[in-house]
């Protein structure tokens, strides 16, 4: 019998779980096969993501209206980013048959409870911003003392 493996009959669920737990070791997320932590995390936690589910958490809107509050984001990155989140199940896209076609874009339910997670980091940030501000000055002058010596 393999190393780890129980011989007691047990819940056909129970390999599942054993390997979603495994996930959770961080040191893990690059190597474990079919743990995609990392991948999921650097796609929705990258600027263009955050700011669209921000944006779409409100209402359903369309690539025009996301192109032009979401400052400095080119129509390629926003078309990949909508592509992406919409592979992904967090973005969903609704073309109506008009002419011109209209896209109109909105978060499914995974999406609404992804933007509860990211506005709960939103507000951590906002409230230690003044103590973050304060070490980045502090690490800074530490740094430029050494560099001076």
């Amino acid at each position: 019998m393999e190393e780890g493996t129980s011989s007691a009959p047990g819940n056909p669920g129970d390999t599942e779980a054993r390997r979603l737990a495994e996930c959770v070791d961080v040191w893990q997320w690059d190597t474990r096969e079919g743990c995609e932590v990392r991948q999921i995390l650097d796609r929705i936690a990258d600027k263009w993501s955050l700011l669209a589910i921000a944006l779409l958490e409100s209402r359903v809107m369309r690539f025009t209206e996301l192109k032009r509050e979401i400052d400095g984001i080119s129509q390629r990155m926003l078309s990949r980013t909508l592509r992406q989140l919409e592979r992904d199940g967090i973005v969903e896209r609704t073309v109506h048959p008009t002419v011109p076609p209209r896209v109109d874009y909105e978060l499914t339910e995974m999406g609404r409870s992804l933007h509860a997670t990211i506005k709960s980091l939103v507000v951590w940030t906002e409230a230690h911003q003044e103590r973050i501000a304060a070490a980045r000055a502090a690490y800074d002058a530490r740094e430029s003392e050494l560099r001076a010596v």
